[in-house]
């Protein structure tokens, strides 16, 4: 008896254990492409936020709507250019995965780029950037203004940075202070600068770290320069 109880419990854990199974897999098929919509949404909105658009989508009924009509209507282009500068044809900048680009060799490499036109006829390039944190991934996208030069406006984020110290790259108060600065001095290219302590008054080039968050900062000033070096060719051969 005691042996056909125990074939019992197992058999049943067994059948319990598919059923379980089946169910997630069921699941995670059926949410997966409501979850693909909502990243791209999310990707779209952290572009338009670079250039300050799409203030209203957290307050409309239909943000997914909003935003996609707000990416369509301001995002001219999506290019993608090589190392050299070169624009490339047939691939699209928004299916371009960062990570697996920056493991290729820069010969090799897809450098997404979002040009973004206002009504008044005024142009912003858009740069994706991405790098590491003290605790894992940071990114966000830089815009810049005609001159491939100052900056318009910029979004960080992170995956797990300290909550109060190196978490805060993504509040205003760490974001507004990029923008007019410049990555260019003269013809040199130099990026931002991210100063413990402050930045000296007056740097064009240089923005303040966070208190108690030194290490994303600097490191989020490394993904400043590595990202945006790669796309000095670019901005090189426009401006002749």
């Amino acid at each position: 008896m005691k042996k056909q109880t125990n074939l019992y419990i197992f058999a049943y854990a067994s059948i319990m254990v598919i059923v379980v199974a089946a169910i997630l897999s069921f699941a995670s098929i059926a949410l997966k492409p409501a979850q693909m919509k909502n990243l791209e949404i999310e990707k779209k909105l952290d572009i338009l936020r670079s250039v300050n658009l799409a203030a209203d989508a957290s307050n409309v009924k239909d943000k997914n709507s909003y935003v996609e009509g707000e990416f369509d209507k301001f995002i001219k282009q999506r290019l993608v250019v090589d190392y050299k500068g070169n624009v490339k044809e047939g691939v699209d900048a928004f299916e371009i995965t960062l990570k697996e680009e920056q493991a290729k060799d820069i010969e090799d490499r897809n450098l997404p780029l979002y040009v973004c036109q206002f009504e008044d006829g005024s142009v912003k390039y858009i740069i994706p950037v991405l790098g590491k944190g003290l605790w894992g991934p940071i990114w966000g996208n830089i815009a810049l203004n005609e001159d491939m030069n100052t900056i318009y406006g910029v979004t960080f984020d992170h995956k797990g940075e300290t909550p109060g110290l190196g978490a805060d790259i993504n509040k205003p108060f760490f974001m507004e202070p990029f923008k007019g600065k410049q990555i260019m001095n003269g013809d040199k290219f130099v990026s931002i600068i991210v100063h413990k302590g402050g930045a000296p008054e007056g740097d064009i080039h240089g923005v303040d770290a966070i208190s108690g968050g030194t290490i994303t900062s600097k490191g989020l000033e490394a993904m400043v320069k590595t990202c945006l070096s790669d796309y000095v060719p670019y901005f090189n051969n426009v401006r002749k």
